[in-house]
């Protein structure tokens, strides 16, 4: 493959996955800044082992992957806790702006409040629509654990949105 043949590859992929993947990794870290800059790093290391990510099975999930990584590589820099801003809510800046605003911003709001691993479980199999097996290989992880974790994060968001529907819905009763 030569280099020009390279650099049309590369930029078809990233112009169909990097907002899927951004999404993805937004779900999961909780901040459109940190998002977007881990889904660059990561997309520069994908285009620095272009040869061997074009022929990885599910490339997206390479990227998501290698985000994911570079959080915890930070993370494990810093070793202490980093604590999660407010997500706020749908009025916070920021919120439904660019291609990230494809999130609803209660759903988004509800979504912080998990766990991380359910984040990121969430953000694989509803974001980048990944079966379980294939959410299970990028977070390293057994297929059960995934299920699991799932059932965890539906129920608790199911609970949150629903509460957070009635609340509403009385806050606006004549």
């Amino acid at each position: 493959m030569g280099v020009r043949t390279q650099q049309l590859d590369f930029a078809e992929f990233y112009r169909r996955a990097a907002d899927d993947c951004l999404r993805a990794v937004l779900v999961s870290v909780g901040d459109q800044d940190t998002a977007r800059e881990l889904v660059d790093e990561a997309f520069a290391r994908a285009w620095a082992s272009w040869r061997t990510v074009s022929t990885h099975p599910a490339p997206k999930a390479w990227v998501v992957r290698t985000a994911l990584n570079a959080n915890i590589s930070r993370w494990r820099r810093r070793r202490r806790e980093v604590l999660m801003p407010d997500p706020g809510g749908p009025d916070q800046p920021g919120f439904g702006g660019g291609p990230i605003g494809l999130v609803d911003p209660w759903i988004m709001t509800a979504l912080m409040r998990l766990p991380a691993r359910q984040r990121q479980v969430v953000a694989l199999r509803f974001v980048l629509d990944f079966d379980t097996a294939r959410t299970a290989e990028v977070l390293g992880i057994a297929p059960g654990t995934v299920m699991a974790h799932l059932g965890r994060a539906v129920a608790t968001l199911r609970h949150e949105l629903r509460s957070e529907h009635q609340q509403l819905h009385e806050e606006h009763r004549p």
